[in-house]
């Protein structure tokens, strides 16, 4: 049947798209790819990689090019009609892929290709990497573990579905309106004025304050009125869950305990003690005890200076008519007068100089001069699923065209909160297609209201390069099989290296004369500001490291300590972190792991850890670039050739060490992150 929801050039039709499409479509891509599987496995002869494996990869990447705009709409365009059709199609998915994974004679034949046939490295690694997770799939269990396992493989995708649609209607229910200006005090007009066109796409009067988080987080910073914080607060961290304003509604309490259960029960039917054992197999991280170990060396060394910017915030707060003690709705406020006080800087100072197109432009010239690449927009070549996002193409040294990609850069209802890079089309090249990689790039600034260029916060200029790095990683790929080009088949743990790696050229002057301009006078950053900006880098760095390591310590715990008699256990593990290392004390109706997405409903179960990991790498790697210069292109030709272009084509710390000549260090980290590497305590 014809596919309505891809066009020739291998790009989704959005304007095409209609919710009764994808129900059809993805019935019959399943249909089609159970056939073939079917065909091929019932051939006589030897099987090779052309005859079986490649036209497998590539009924699979029909699959996988039909669900992406689906997938993506449901993320960026949500409606009713769209939940539901995505919905109906997750649980025929899972057990496709369960199905798939299942099948003995397909694995036979897979194991029988990987050790007869004349294999370059890149196919023997997708091969290692299939047999390794139709194990983990469950293709060796006997007929009843069998169905058992592609049960709970179909719960546990409607769970996660469940989780996060609570989590998004729990967010998009609360709303604030202020009808009286000064309840804002201290937010700065950005705010103000985001506030005001709240209130009038809603039809009221005033001002409105959501929790999206570009309207949460400036009234957490920035609001005088401790009451309008202590709302706002207790609606965030009780979304979705037994407390705060909605208790009881769209409740992600009992969709944890399943979820936490049920992939215990799968850990156990494939031999594995715990779930956190099953999610380190494909990652770079060689035991649960290896994992342990680098979270409390990490927490050992953050937990005393983090005490201690603790202290210099209480003593500041109480010097400046605070509270006697702060709370958690109190912590950011002081923070950034604490920050304003030492630095004498704040975001609003900073905003002019940072334009959006200016940021996308350098950010482009740093790409180009580390990776021999040229971007350059084409929003005329492709369509688009809103009037914001645009469309990009990436051209290499010889004038090739070799990737493109989209960008949905600002918040809107109906559209999930955060940043991401997902994947459109993976880069495929055979004897029969000929097919380029396209990423998704989601970001959600505020746009512009008053006719002025759309202005960032410096992290939120990190956050668009962390973005384009995994953009980049995706789409520099040279390996021509989608298992294991671009991010497929790279661990988990250091799928966050390139992402993290490129946020250091938000820091290096020599990268921000490209693009730090003032909007208005077209004057560079001033010297005198950045110096502040560097010095303030690492204001209340241990904290933030503290905040990150709770949330991997509690993940991986959560899964590694898991029993069923027990259930979760989930306040008591959070009490037990929280009370060795957190150095403020957070509120009894605090329940942000009902908006853990990451690890109840994204792909970092027992995996969290990976940020602090891929950081450490990420730290590491740029230190050759601070020993040979920012811009030094034989780095930058290695950084590209041993890590953007081989993707999980080989064994990460393979080609990490083919790019750094070492295994990495944590020196670099501690350095960056501005914490002392004193003894321990």
């Amino acid at each position: 049947m014809q596919n309505p929801l891809l066009n020739d050039q291998d790009l989704p039709p959005f304007s095409a798209i209609r919710p009764e499409h994808i129900e059809p479509v993805i019935d019959q891509l399943i249909t089609d790819g159970r056939r073939l599987i079917e065909t091929l496995t019932a051939e006589t002869g030897a099987a090779t990689w052309d005859r079986f494996v490649q036209p497998i990869e590539e009924e699979d990447d029909r699959l996988a090019r039909a669900w992406s705009p689906v997938s993506h709409l449901n993320a960026v365009m949500s409606s009713d009609a769209l939940r539901t059709a995505y919905n109906a199609c997750l649980p025929k998915l899972s057990e496709y892929a369960t199905e798939v994974g299942h099948n003995e004679v397909l694995y036979r034949t897979y194991k029988q290709v990987y050790e007869t046939d004349d294999l370059d490295s890149a196919q023997r690694k997708m091969l290692s990497n299939a047999l390794r997770d139709m194990h983990l799939a469950g293709v060796d269990l006997p007929p009843q573990a069998k169905a058992r396992y592609k049960e709970i493989s179909r719960q546990l995708s409607q769970l996660s579905a469940k989780f996060e649609e609570n989590l998004l209607d729990a967010t998009n229910a609360w709303q604030k309106q202020v009808t009286d200006v000064q309840a804002l005090d201290g937010l700065p007009e950005s705010a103000i004025s985001l506030a005001r066109h709240l209130a009038e796409e809603r039809g009221v009067d005033g001002w409105v304050i959501t929790l999206d988080l570009p309207s949460y987080l400036p009234i957490m910073k920035h609001a005088h009125c401790r009451d309008l914080r202590l709302e706002a607060y207790e609606a965030y961290t009780t979304r979705a869950s037994d407390q705060g304003p909605h208790a009881g509604r769209w409740d992600n309490t009992q969709v944890i305990e399943d979820l936490l259960n049920l992939r215990h029960e799968q850990a156990q039917l494939l031999g594995f003690n715990n779930f956190a054992e099953v999610s380190l197999e494909p990652k770079m991280a060689r035991s649960t005890t290896e994992v342990m170990a680098f979270l409390e060396d990490l927490a050992q060394r953050s937990a005393p200076q983090a005490r201690k910017e603790m202290e210099t915030l209480q003593a500041f707060a109480r010097s400046n008519g605070g509270p006697e003690r702060l709370e958690a709705w109190d912590a950011p406020y002081w923070s950034e007068r604490l920050r304003q006080s030492e630095y004498a800087i704040s975001d609003e100072e900073i905003k002019p100089y940072f334009s959006l197109d200016r940021v996308l432009l350098g950010m482009f010239q740093i790409a180009e001069r580390l990776f021999d690449v040229r971007i350059t927009q084409a929003t005329d070549k492709a369509e688009v699923w809103h009037p914001d996002v645009r469309f990009y193409q990436i051209i290499n040294g010889n004038d090739e065209l070799i990737a493109q990609f989209y960008l949905d850069p600002f918040a809107r209802q109906k559209k999930r909160g955060g940043a991401w890079m997902d994947v459109c089309t993976n880069r495929l090249i055979s004897s029969h297609r000929q097919q380029l990689p396209t990423a998704y790039l989601v970001c959600n600034f505020s746009p512009t209201l008053t006719g002025q260029p759309t202005l960032l916060t410096h992290d939120e200029v990190q956050t668009l390069f962390h973005e384009f790095g995994h953009g980049l990683h995706h789409m520099l790929t040279r390996v021509n099989y989608p298992a294991v080009a671009g991010i497929n088949g790279v661990p988990w743990d250091a799928v966050e290296l390139p992402s993290q790696f490129l946020e250091n050229w938000c820091w290096e002057p020599e990268a921000l004369n490209l693009f730090a301009i003032h909007w208005q006078t077209n004057e560079p950053l001033p010297e005198a500001l950045y110096q502040r900006m560097r010095s303030a880098r690492n204001f209340q760095s241990a904290m933030q490291t503290i905040r990150q390591l709770e949330l991997a310590l509690f993940d991986f715990r959560l899964h590694l300590e898991y029993v069923p008699e027990k259930g979760s256990r989930l306040t008591q593990i959070l009490g037990e972190i929280r009370s060795q290392l957190s150095p403020i004390q957070l509120p009894a109706f605090n329940r942000f792991a009902n908006g853990f997405s990451h690890i109840f409903s994204g792909g970092y179960a027992a995996g969290y850890y990976s940020y602090k990991w891929a950081e450490l790498l990420a730290a590491d790697a740029f230190s050759l670039f601070e020993e040979r210069g920012i811009f030094d292109a034989s780095t930058g030709h290695a950084f590209r050739e041993q890590i953007l272009e081989r993707g999980g084509s080989a064994e990460l710390m393979e080609l990490y060490v083919g790019f750094r000549g070492r295994e990495p260090k944590i020196d670099a980290l501690l350095r960056h992150t501005g914490i002392s590497d004193s003894p321990k305590n």
